[in-house]
């Protein structure tokens, strides 16, 4: 028996060697311009060189390919190489589903239909998404290991609310909630955890750090799409929100909120919360707190059509253009204080919304630069899904294009500084996708050069 065993080890141990002999994969990418996701002009003509799933060599002078070996070689003929985009707030198990099926159908089909969104979502270009409520991680697991085509995923788990908060989407046959007893049905599919305790809280931030949550997220306030959550209430208390840090900070990571309130937001920031969701009723002197502590602040410019996921007449709907009507002022708030501010979209409920997605991005050219907003989809989002620390499902460098950062890549058919809406036609404008050093799409001539 030991012999046997020692047998397998050594046929193990042969067998990595020769994949580890195996030489990484080299794609060229030749005369393109570079938008760096940092400074808001292109580069002259430059050539890139990807080594596995890492940018090796840029450079204006050719580049030389290894002796023996292969690259595939993509000619870029003068068009922008940019960094993946990233959306800094999303959903990717809720983006299809209307709210009804998410409380009814099939937990496997909605998983389906999750894995088809995220197809959808790398096809737009967007190659990393910060999932910041939802039962995620059986997708991105999925996605990582190949099954499934879609974008890296930072995910946070099931949404942390506390009774009647956002988030709690149970039924008043559900109540009273006694501690210890069967889960609902919304908690048993991890779409959301209720917690009414600091020590429930520690609990329900702990298990998503056991299934590997990048950081985590509880609704510290009112929200949008829950039937019974207003929007000025206050949910978790001062000290349960401590808690919640205290869990994640231990772990290295980070809690963010949900939070449209002063109160609030200022709250959370009190309990030692990083970074705050949406914002858009917040006041002049949160703005200014917000700056002062270098909390981020992730927001969205939510399109009115965004309502139509509520019946006409619903108190959702109503809810939702109260929000929508804060968001001039808050992003004007954010440039004036100068805030550390991440995009995102915060899609929910409709496929047709988002095949939107970049005209979402676009919509930020109202308050910032095209160079501005392509900047913030890119590098700075990156900044924000650094602050995982240790708990990166993705170490290394996203966001930019430099030596020895991720290939995560679009090249686009024309210069999205000088016309962002670009990429409102992804289908159209970006000729290749690559992810991770692969290419996803590649609508130009290959050839293939061992030079």
């Amino acid at each position: 028996m030991l012999f046997r065993t020692s047998i397998v080890a050594a046929l193990l141990c042969l067998t990595h060697s020769l994949h580890a002999a195996e030489p990484a994969a080299l794609t060229l990418f030749e005369n393109v311009r570079i938008f760096d996701g940092k400074t808001d002009a292109l580069s002259g003509p430059m050539n890139v060189l990807i080594r596995g799933n890492t940018i090796d060599i840029i450079s204006k002078d050719p580049i030389p390919i290894d002796g023996g070996s292969t690259a595939n070689v993509i000619a870029g003929g003068g068009r922008t190489l940019m960094p993946g985009l990233i959306d800094a707030h999303w959903h990717a198990m809720l983006v299809r589903p209307t709210p009804a099926s998410l409380l009814t159908d099939d937990v496997g089909y909605l998983n389906l239909v999750a894995g088809a969104e995220a197809t959808d979502t790398l096809m737009r270009g967007f190659t990393t998404v910060r999932d910041v409520g939802g039962p995620s991680f059986g997708l991105k697991r999925a996605i990582d290991e190949g099954i499934v085509v879609g974008p890296r995923i930072f995910p946070s788990g099931a949404i942390i609310t506390v009774t009647s908060g956002h988030g709690d989407f149970r039924n008043a046959n559900e109540l009273p909630r006694v501690i210890g007893a069967p889960l609902s049905r919304q908690e048993r599919t991890g779409a959301s955890m209720v917690a009414d305790s600091p020590d429930e809280v520690r609990v329900r931030v702990r298990e998503q750090l056991l299934k590997g949550a990048s950081h985590i997220k509880l609704t510290a306030g009112g929200g949008v799409a829950s039937p019974n959550s207003p929007l000025d209430a206050s949910t978790f208390t001062e000290a349960e929100l401590h808690a919640a840090v205290e869990a994640a900070e231990n772990w290295g990571t980070y809690v963010t909120v949900h939070a449209y309130t002063p109160i609030s937001i200022q709250r959370a920031i009190a309990a030692g919360v990083k970074c705050i969701e949406h914002g858009h009723l917040m006041d002049e002197e949160t703005a200014k707190l917000i700056g002062e502590r270098g909390i981020w602040l992730s927001t969205q410019a939510f399109p009115d059509e965004m309502a139509d996921a509520f019946p006409p007449g619903s108190q959702e709907r109503a809810k939702a253009f109260t929000v929508f009507a804060g968001t001039d002022k808050t992003i004007q708030l954010a440039k004036k204080y100068k805030l550390k501010t991440a995009w995102g979209t915060d899609i929910l409920f409709s496929q047709r919304l988002a095949q939107r997605q970049g005209e979402l991005l676009v919509k930020f050219t109202r308050w910032y630069t095209p160079a501005e907003t392509l900047v913030m989809a890119t590098g700075t989002n990156a900044e924000l899904l650094a602050m995982s620390g240790k708990r990166n499902p993705y170490p290394g460098k996203l966001g930019v294009v430099e030596g020895g950062s991720l290939a995560d890549l679009l090249l686009v058919d024309g210069d999205p500084i000088a016309d962002i809406k670009l990429l409102t036609d992804p289908a159209r404008n970006l000729v290749v996708i690559m992810k991770d050093g692969k290419i996803y799409k590649n609508t130009l001539q290959q050839t293939k050069d061992g030079r």
